[in-house]
């Protein structure tokens, strides 16, 4: 055969070499890719073998993207060994074994998971002893050798366990181990045992926040409701454990969910819904390259078939299965083929040949689960349980004598708590008794001398004075109305400086009588008023007894004395609202200014006190109150600024 282009003839050996050499061009291209990547990938592995580090996590955030790739795999194992990076090279060994464990080579897989437990055990590291062991019961629990998977994961839990505060990685592989003892129990039909072991695992792959941890375990318990017939609960399992594969995007999740779903689906005879599921697992395993979970993907498509009664589909699909198991020498798979085509042979009408592989089935399943494995698996667990229970009562016991150490101590402490207290409460009470003691001492000597300000003897002596000048003039109604008064004023006070307050009322009085008699010396020129608002019951309002005298007393006499002309003292009484009162002393006479010039003039200065303790008066009278007390002076001026006289405004609490 010939081809021509463009005037020239081509043979057809010609064409195959021009195929030929474009083919080689690109797979030049392609292993030059590879080539390039692979020298990438041996960076970063160098770089991690000089970091050294030693968790799982630590590698895993570097090689996670890689961990499928065999070549990458074996060189960090063996760069890890010949640097003597033993924590590497058990976690390269380790990925190697599983990935060949997917591809259903379980061979090659248990002799990397026991390099990788060899390496582990060079590094001495815990965390990835219990990884290789229980990798190591995956492994012989995909080939049903029952034993030996509990012997390895047994091992791996009880090394987990033994460290008091396991690390993240360490509770995952504790996560494996019960998962893996679950399925034992899930093997010897103990179902609800199972299922106590797969909600353990659960409970703690919720804390680690583990996603696929999580849809292991609902497929797991999922599976051991399955076998108890509860459907519908296990149909649930199924779909939350697919939603969590579907959201951490895992292959090998989806399909082994899609088939379990599937399964049920043939129990409650829904066909059709069964197929669409399996056709779309069977593609899914073979693309992920595991010939186990696709082996029993083909027994279920067998057995969706047969339903259908498409009696070659259903073979087809079953002897595929059983290559499958036999070629990788799965006897569980074996077993479930043999048994559908016992099924399918029953189904054609060929009784005897459905009878010879149902005991051939039945023998193979006896062997998968002998009396000898059940009562290993089951003396084992036993002995798991037995040693847990001891090293609780054993943990029970220790803590129940720390509890007890802890108690005498604790007593001793709330005895010399309880001792201290009692001092401190004693110590303060001294303190606050004598505390007591001075403010009422204190308080006595105020009054005391509040009492001689009010008495002093200027004032007596001038009032008698004045008493003594009316009789003299022969003005004996006089004499008597003054004395009268004068008599009532002294008793009035002494009265008084024997309470701590008094009524408003009361003190209006005291000082309308003291204003009366201090008017004679002034010849009875001072306009002295009082206004009260109507909203103040004078009787109700209690205030310290004696306060005012003094502020009236400086507006007489540093106001009013040197003021020539009209001469006026104005008291106003109003409530500032609910919890004060508000007592203004308005006068108008020459203002501080000049008193305080003509004070400083006198040769003789006396020394008021009257203002002072009255302040501290007032201070110890608002302790009793939620509020305190105010004192403020104003200087009244014109627009000119002249003096106009001095206004008072006391702001004292009546709540």
């Amino acid at each position: 055969m010939t081809f021509k282009l463009k005037n020239n003839i081509i043979t057809t050996k010609q064409l195959l070499h021009i195929l030929l050499m474009c083919v080689l061009c690109l797979l030049s291209a392609e292993v030059k890719a590879q080539t390039t990547l692979s020298k990438k990938s041996k960076q970063k592995i160098d770089s991690l073998i000089l970091a050294k580090p030693q968790t799982y996590d630590q590698i895993n955030t570097v090689v996670k993207y890689s961990k499928k790739d065999t070549l990458l795999l074996r060189y960090f194992a063996a760069r890890a060994d010949k640097s003597k990076y033993f924590v590497g090279a058990s976690y390269a060994y380790n990925q190697l074994g599983t990935v060949y464990r997917n591809l259903s080579q379980y061979k090659k897989a248990i002799q990397l998971h026991k390099l990788g437990l060899e390496a582990s055990t060079l590094a001495d590291n815990i965390e990835f002893k219990v990884y290789s062991l229980n990798m190591l019961g995956v492994d012989y629990r995909r080939i049903d050798a029952i034993r030996t998977a509990l012997d390895y994961n047994q091992q791996a839990l009880e090394l987990a366990e033994s460290v008091k505060k396991p690390s993240k990685d360490l509770k995952r592989s504790i996560n494996v181990s019960l998962n893996s003892i679950g399925n034992l129990y899930h093997s010897l039909e103990q179902y609800n045992l199972a299922i106590n072991r797969y909600n353990a695992s659960l409970k703690i792959e919720e804390e680690l926040g583990n996603k696929l941890g999580l849809a292991i375990n609902y497929q797991n318990i999922g599976e051991a409701l399955e076998e108890q017939g509860k459907l519908e609960e296990a149909l649930e399992k199924y779909r939350t454990s697919l939603a969590y594969n579907e959201e951490i995007d895992s292959d090998k999740g989806q399909v082994i969910c899609n088939n379990s779903i599937a399964q049920v689906y043939l129990k409650q005879n829904k066909t059709k819904k069964a197929i669409v599921l399996l056709e779309t697992a069977l593609v899914g395993a073979k693309q992920i390259g595991d010939k186990y979970i696709t082996a029993f993907v083909e027994a279920n498509m067998g057995w969706a078939y047969m339903q259908l009664n498409k009696i070659e589909k259903a073979e087809n699909h079953i002897k595929r299965s059983l290559e499958i198991g036999k070629d990788q020498g799965i006897p569980r798979i074996i077993a479930l083929g043999t048994k559908r085509l016992s099924e399918l042979e029953q189904l054609k009408g060929n009784h005897d040949n459905a009878l010879t592989y149902y005991k051939r089935a039945i023998e193979l399943e006896k062997k998968i689960s002998s009396t000898r494995n059940i009562r290993y698996a089951n003396d084992v667990i036993l002995r798991y349980e037995n040693e847990k229970i001891n090293n609780e009562i054993e943990n029970l016991r220790k803590d129940n004598e720390i509890v007890k150490l802890k108690l005498k101590k604790n007593r001793a402490t709330l005895l010399i708590i309880g001792i201290s207290l009692v001092l401190l409460m004693v110590v303060l009470f001294v303190f606050y008794k004598q505390n007591q003691l001075t403010s009422d001492k204190k308080m006595l000597t105020l009054e005391q001398t509040m009492l001689r300000s009010q008495m002093n003897p200027h004032f007596l002596f001038n009032s008698l004075n004045s008493i003594k000048l009316y009789i003299i003039n022969n003005e004996k109604k006089n004499a008597v109305h003054y004395l009268n008064k004068f008599s009532k004023l002294v008793r009035k006070i002494l009265e008084a400086s024997s309470l701590r307050e008094i009524s408003l009322e009361d003190e209006l009085e005291t000082v309308s009588l003291y204003m009366h008699i201090e008017n004679i010396r002034f010849s009875n020129k001072i306009d002295f008023t009082v206004d009260v608002d109507r909203d103040v019951d004078v009787n109700q309002v209690k205030i310290p007894s004696l306060i005012l005298q003094p502020f009236l007393e400086n507006a007489l006499w540093h106001g009013l004395s040197s003021k020539k002309g009209n001469k006026k003292i104005h008291l106003h009484i109003s409530k500032q609202d609910e919890e004060f009162i508000i007592i203004r002393i308005t006068d108008n006479g020459i203002g501080r200014a000049a008193s305080e010039k003509i004070k400083e003039a006198k040769v003789l200065k006396r020394k008021s006190l009257g203002i002072d303790i009255t302040k501290e008066r007032l201070k110890n009278f608002s302790k009793d109150y939620l509020n305190s007390f105010k004192v403020e002076f104003i200087d009244l001026k014109d627009e000119g600024k002249k003096a106009l006289g001095t206004e008072v405004i006391l702001t004292i609490p009546i709540i």
